[in-house]
């Protein structure tokens, strides 16, 4: 009624308008969208509705007399500029509501690493979200305890329990302690007042600049009403005496906090790319410093660590950098993944360990690696597997192995350890991958793989490269290329950026890789027993003699460090002659590995 008398200058929104399409209908009675469409038909409502499109498909097409009467209008998600503008017209709301300034860098890093970091969201709304936690977040360091005083606190909390503690002990000690305790106490107690002082003046210029910033909000919105109602009094009142008073004010206390030098501020109001990076890294689990540091400086440094971890492959490890740098330059589709790679060679060569190194440098996380064992996916029902069972199936809502943990960490390694054992219809799945950088999963839902770096060893032609005994490795490219071409399809080579083709590993490097063996085995030593151990130059060339096998690369040194090394010192920790928090030299003497205190 009251929008019937209102003449048409009534717009009735409903949000999620298919929740009408049915509701309140029992038997006998009409539904919510039923009441509607008299007025809807006869013109004197006038209505907005909102919806997704598969709700709007799956309710409102039903109702064919319901969806008539509405126009149906495509709202698309907004631009990275267009979401830029949007965040700066709602910067000063948030400015005013937390009580923090906004920096317009913050506001290109919400759009930009949004759209990089959420891609299962849409702009503007994650980018707002992003700017929103930032704020929030910023607010409460504000309200809190800076954290160099909560540390002096603590602190000094702990040696006035332990000062407690020594009144029972009557010893010389005890009261020579209880005497260092109380000076103790004392600076600590005169440091934390100089802090708190300084904290407390901040707190008191913040508090005045957030009073000054929401009167002056309010005072706005009452100038627009007093201008559309034509009061002149208020209006000129606000406007030329309210409010250049309030700015003078808020003018002098921004002038009061600039004049304090940055290192000696404990609180900071204003929100940088740096906190929203942090938000998304909670949201994401990539760390904050991977977020802000450019792709270029971030993939110059790869051949160089991987080269440290991975030995005698610089060929290799030099084509894995480049494909990727060429991707993340924007030489490229940005809608493939970062990088796809079918990695060639005889076991142990260093395939796999290439896999980890890559997740360490790029994303900081050696278990970010999704590893999918393709002898297990030789039928071709497996590829259901992969995907996810189709509607009807058993299994169907369990979703997919490969699609359902890309979504669950979009920024990994996706490793298909022996691709040549997979069926064929496996294969027209990762075409979609490797062309496209997604694919849909039982459920239609679709996954991004535009994050993931793909790599697929092959024990193909392993042979060919353990007989080649020519400098030419151009040759053996072209061999490698015909046995690739017997066992897989054209349109499959074609779309791989890189086939990277591992040497056979050679005796000169072998003392490389026994010092990288060494170097993890001291950094598990130290961090299980805390015993550092320091190897002599005779352990390491027994190991890169011995463990030596042209036949299995390295494999056999990780079970001859086991045999000669840790089988021995785990001997000497359980009989006790090595003890947790030792240094311990380990030496050869008459072939037998010693371990020596030192």
């Amino acid at each position: 009624k009251e929008v019937e008398e209102a003449a048409g200058e009534i717009i009735l929104f409903v949000d999620e308008i298919h929740t009408m399409v049915g509701a309140g209908k029992t038997e006998g009675s009409m539904d919510a969208g039923n009441m509607l469409k008299p007025a809807l038909a006869r013109g004197k409502l006038h209505m907005i509705g909102a919806t997704t499109l598969a709700e709007y498909r799956q309710h409102v097409e039903k109702d064919a007399a319901l969806e008539r009467r509405f126009q149906p209008v495509y709202v698309g998600e907004p631009s990275f500029d267009d979401t830029v503008a949007i965040l700066r017209g709602l910067k000063e709301k948030y400015e005013v509501h937390h009580g923090v300034k906004i920096s317009d860098d913050a506001i290109v890093a919400a759009a930009r690493l949004s759209t990089r970091y959420l891609p299962d969201r849409f702009l503007p709304d994650k980018a707002v979200d992003l700017l929103d936690e930032a704020t929030s977040a910023l607010k409460m360091q504000l309200e809190s305890v800076p954290i160099a005083l909560d540390r002096l606190n603590n602190r000094r909390l702990q040696l006035e329990i332990e000062e407690a503690a020594l009144k029972k002990d009557k010893s010389d000690h005890a009261k020579a302690r209880t005497e260092e305790i109380k000076q103790q106490i004392a600076d600590l107690r005169a440091q934390a007042e100089v802090i708190d002082s300084k904290w407390q003046h901040e707190k008191d210029i913040l508090q005045t600049v957030n009073t000054a910033t929401e009167k002056m909000d309010s005072l706005r919105s009452q100038l627009e009403i007093a201008e559309r109602d034509a009061d002149l009094a208020t209006a000129s009142r606000i406007k030329y005496g309210d409010l250049p008073e309030l700015e003078k004010k808020l003018a002098a206390a921004r002038q009061e906090l600039a004049a304090i030098p940055p290192a000696d501020r404990l609180l900071r109001e204003e929100v940088t790319p740096d906190d929203i990076a942090s938000v998304v890294a909670r949201w994401t689990g990539i760390p904050v410093e991977r977020l802000m540091e450019t792709e270029s400086s971030k993939l110059t440094k790869l051949e160089e660590y991987i080269s440290t971890q991975v030995i005698g492959q610089d060929k290799a490890i030099a084509a894995v950098a480049s494909a990727i740098r060429r991707s993340r330059a924007g030489l490229s589709d940005t809608n493939r993944p970062i990088g796809s790679f079918l990695f060639l060679g005889p076991t142990g060569v260093g395939k796999t360990e290439v896999a980890r190194s890559l997740c360490r440098e790029l994303f900081d996380d050696e278990h970010a690696m999704i590893r999918i064992d393709m002898s297990e996916y030789m039928e071709r029902h497996a590829v259901a597997r992969l995907i996810g069972s189709p509607p009807g199936y058993v299994g169907y809502d369990q979703g997919g192995q490969l699609t359902e943990a890309v979504r669950r960490r979009p920024y990994s390694v996706v490793l298909f350890d022996e691709i040549e054992k997979a069926h064929p219809d496996v294969f027209n799945v990762l075409l979609q991958v490797l062309d496209d950088g997604r694919l849909t999963d039982g459920q239609g839902r679709t996954v991004d793989f535009s994050n993931t770096v793909i790599i697929m060893t092959s024990n193909v032609g392993s042979q060919t490269i353990m007989d080649f005994s020519g400098d030419d490795l151009s040759v053996l490219d072209n061999q490698m290329l015909e046995v690739l071409r017997q066992h897989f399809r054209p349109e499959f080579l074609n779309r791989i950026d890189d086939i990277v083709i591992f040497d056979r590993i050679r005796p000169e490097a072998m003392r490389a890789i026994v010092d990288v063996q060494l170097k993890r085995v001291a950094r598990q030593v130290k961090d299980s027993r805390d015993i550092t151990l320091e190897f002599d130059d005779n352990v390491r060339g027994m190991l890169a003699r011995d463990g030596y096998d042209p036949a299995f690369g390295a494999r056999p040194l990780k079970r001859l460090v086991q045999k000669r090394v840790l089988d021995p010192l785990a001997l000497e920790l359980i009989d006790g002659r090595i003890h947790d928090g030792m240094a311990v030299k380990v030496n050869i003497i008459n072939d037998r590995v010693t371990f020596q205190k030192q």
